[in-house]
């Protein structure tokens, strides 16, 4: 059972994380396989009994940047004055959409709540990034439009660098299988957009 779980969320994660604009131009295309053709839909993906804190972290604040992440994306969307800029943000709100389904879909399998009581930062405690602040993003709904690309490319970066930092709590210190394959894929993806950001910043 652990096997064939593993291999659907293998199959699923092109799925999952291929829409973000973000995969390496050499890169080859996933080949299909029987699995991918099973999957309908990320809430087939079960992440079985065994977890512990650390996995159940991961996945609530995770959720809460993605949350934070969609709502960026949007204004963006509309905004942004660039294609490259728009298309990144549709992308990520497609991909993170369903990523949000997945981890709420485990959270409810372990019974554990998908909110946060209270918005958790990896940096603050150490003199690094906060979490993205609310104010910070419904300003992007107001800032000028000649303004607009460069505070979302720098907000976004950031966010998506505090994605990075959750998924490497969860490789370090998780317990779930599958939930470590997702976080890989999620540092893997997000470390991508970081650098398609920072190239359209210097456009």
């Amino acid at each position: 059972m652990k096997r064939r779980v593993a291999a659907l969320i293998v199959a699923a994660a092109p799925f999952l994380l291929g829409a973000c604009g973000t995969a390496r131009e050499d890169a080859p295309p996933a080949p299909a396989t029987v699995q991918t053709q099973n999957v309908k839909n990320v809430s087939e993906i079960t992440a079985g009994a065994t977890f512990n804190d650390t996995d159940v972290m991961f996945l609530q604040m995770l959720i809460d940047n993605l949350e934070q992440g969609q709502e960026m994306a949007q204004t963006a969307a509309k905004r942004a004055a660039r294609p490259e800029v728009a298309q990144l943000a549709e992308a990520v709100q497609v991909t993170q959409a369903d990523e949000i389904k997945l981890m709420k879909g485990w959270l409810a399998e372990w019974g554990k709540p998908a909110t946060l009581d209270e918005r958790v930062s990896l940096h603050a405690d150490h003199g690094g990034m906060p979490s993205t602040g609310d104010k910070e993003i419904a300003s992007l709904k107001t800032v000028k439009k000649a303004q607009f690309e460069t505070a979302f490319l720098n907000l976004f970066l950031a966010h998506q660098h505090n994605a990075v930092e959750f998924a490497q709590m969860e490789l370090d210190k998780g317990g779930n299988e599958l939930a470590k394959s997702f976080a890989e894929r999620v540092k893997q993806s997000r470390t991508d957009q970081v650098q398609q950001m920072l190239k359209l910043l210097a456009g």
